[in-house]
């Protein structure tokens, strides 16, 4: 990154175990960067790059939401507990779907911090606050939940909770469990392992 000349931060799965997650053990790290490019590899390491827009990636890469990872050139990058898990819902994808980022969620849920969970999740799109905000409450993580809720508030529509599985006919999600609070349509029931 050095050598790019480009900020990053490690997230996703990668930050994940770094951060205690023992069903996160990811054999790519997975780089947030706020520019286009394609993953790299450097000797035997895979490197997937994700990009974040510039504009938000410079308000949430921030030092005190970032820890350090010791790798063999040093030190380098990670996102903290709560950086890590609204990446992971923003980026669920690459995060093992929703059940990936929900895993996170209960290995990491109550250990992040509500204050500083709450501050950063208003610079990400209100429908990764409300997921998140849904796991944690699933998982028992009320006191990190309860100050995403004021996000929540400001839903004007409903959302998927996993939006890459949507129905065929708009008219099979009216059979989707409702969630009020967290104005979700419940379309993928979520698994986790214990």
């Amino acid at each position: 990154m050095n050598y790019l000349d480009l900020d990053y931060r490690i997230s996703l799965l990668r930050a994940a175990a770094f951060h205690g997650a023992s069903h996160q053990a990811s054999m790519i790290f997975q780089v947030i960067v706020p520019k286009q490019l394609r993953a790299l590899e450097i000797g035997r390491h895979r490197i997937q790059l994700i990009y974040q827009s510039p504009a938000a990636f410079a308000e949430v890469n921030q030092s005190y939401w970032l820890d350090e990872i010791k790798s063999e050139a040093g030190f380098a990058k990670t996102a903290g507990i709560e950086l890590t898990l609204l990446d992971s819902m923003r980026y669920f994808h690459d995060a093992g779907g929703i059940n990936g980022v929900a895993q996170i969620v209960y290995d990491l849920g109550a250990h992040a911090n509500p204050r500083k969970l709450a501050i950063i999740a208003v610079y990400y799109e209100n429908s990764v606050a409300r997921r998140l905000g849904y796991l944690l409450e699933r998982f028992d993580y009320n006191q990190q939940a309860s100050l995403l809720e004021p996000i929540a508030k400001k839903a004007k529509s409903l959302k998927y909770l996993d939006p890459s599985s949507k129905p065929i006919l708009e008219s099979l999600a009216s059979s989707y469990e409702r969630d009020a609070k967290w104005m979700l349509l419940i379309n993928e029931p979520v698994e986790i392992d214990f």
